[in-house]
């Protein structure tokens, strides 16, 4: 279903204004002109996908959302590449977690082809907002979906908002990071949302990412909620580490988020001499081989993240820990640079991952 209604805002952005945004975005701090929106009704499903002027929309108190935090969104990028035409890297993954995350839910599951269709046309008309592709900008695309009835009882909403935002964006982590092990708190649980990308996931996260401030960490890595044994990943992405045997380790899913950008890597590690391998990690095991030198590499992933070198962890019980000579491995970079470089249309994309706009 094709969005066909375009309301044009009276009061766009001025060049100049717009391009003073583009030279440093941040992350948030702007947005473009024009949001999606799209409504549902049970009995009439999904109606009128449209795009409209960013502006609030306004809820009624008693809305769902407010409550019972009905919620989900989705996260990825549009890249503009050297002949100036823009893409976006794998939608139909995000369009497919949308979904799973909906049912998880317990709300209306939004059609992949509005979901495809929405961010596809307000990147199109949005295009002047794509940043040039220095300095591993992109515009950040941001759908999400909210229980907007008005309803006090406890169950599932039956209307739900559909809205796409679009942001230019830099770098979201510069630097390496140093990762706390947190004994305190967990993401996850079996049977829990942890497979969802929902809004309490991550409003459950910030007192761990607080704490992981407080002990010098750019961020938290989780273990399971059960035993406290197992790692799991960290607060806004996922955890990867290389062996001296050559492979790539990631925990197995089942309790965490599957990241777009984690399928990526494992799909590409052949390429680069290494043998992606999902399985459970132990904490005991990932302490050994950072002292071992049996683990020679780490590094977190995701869509706003894309590959984020980790040189050390700290916790209560082992303090200070480094890995390798604390600094980003090599191959590490060379995956991140071979990622960035399918995305901005400098390398083969032999898996067809990109999909042009417009």
């Amino acid at each position: 279903m094709a969005i066909l209604d375009l309301q044009r805002s009276t009061n766009p952005t001025s060049d100049e204004q717009r391009a003073a945004a583009l030279a440093d975005p941040g992350f948030g701090r702007y947005y473009t002109d024009h949001m999606v929106l799209a409504n549902y009704t049970e009995g009439s499903g999904w109606e009128n996908p449209r795009i409209v002027p960013t502006t609030n929309f306004s809820l009624h108190p008693a809305a769902s959302v407010l409550h019972y935090g009905q919620e989900i969104f989705e996260g990825l990028k549009a890249y503009r590449h050297d002949d100036d035409s823009i893409w976006l890297f794998r939608p139909e993954r995000n369009a497919m977690r949308f979904v799973g995350s909906a049912l998880r839910l317990q709300m209306a599951p939004l059609p992949e082809e509005i979901f495809l269709d929405s961010i596809m046309e307000l990147v199109d008309a949005e295009r002047a907002w794509v940043p040039e592709n220095t300095g591993e900008q992109s515009l950040y695309i941001r759908p999400f979906q909210i229980a907007d009835e008005p309803y006090l009882g406890v169950r599932e909403a039956h209307k739900y908002l559909y809205a796409v935002l679009a942001t230019p964006a830099g770098a979201y982590y510069p630097d390496p990071v140093k990762l706390w092990i947190t004994p305190n708190y967990t993401r996850a649980a079996k049977g829990g949302t942890g497979t969802a990308k929902c809004g309490g996931n991550y409003a459950a996260s910030l007192a761990a990412a607080a704490e992981a401030q407080d002990h010098g960490c750019g961020q938290v890595l989780y273990t399971d909620g059960a035993e406290h044994k197992w790692l799991e990943e960290c607060g806004t992405m996922n955890f990867m580490m290389i062996t001296r045997d050559d492979e790539l380790l990631t925990p197995a899913l089942g309790t965490i988020l599957e990241g777009v950008t984690r399928d990526s890597i494992l799909h590409l590690a052949a390429e680069h001499g290494l043998t992606p391998i999902q399985r459970p990690i132990s904490i005991d095991e990932l302490r050994d081989g950072l002292d071992s030198g049996y683990v020679t590499e780490a590094f977190a992933c995701g869509t706003a993240a894309v590959i984020t070198p980790i040189v050390g962890f700290n916790s209560p019980e082992r303090g200070e820990e480094t890995v390798g000579d604390g600094q980003p491995g090599a191959r590490t970079q060379t995956l991140r640079q071979h990622l960035l470089d399918i995305q901005y249309g400098r390398a083969a994309d032999r898996h067809g991952w990109l999909r042009r706009v417009g």
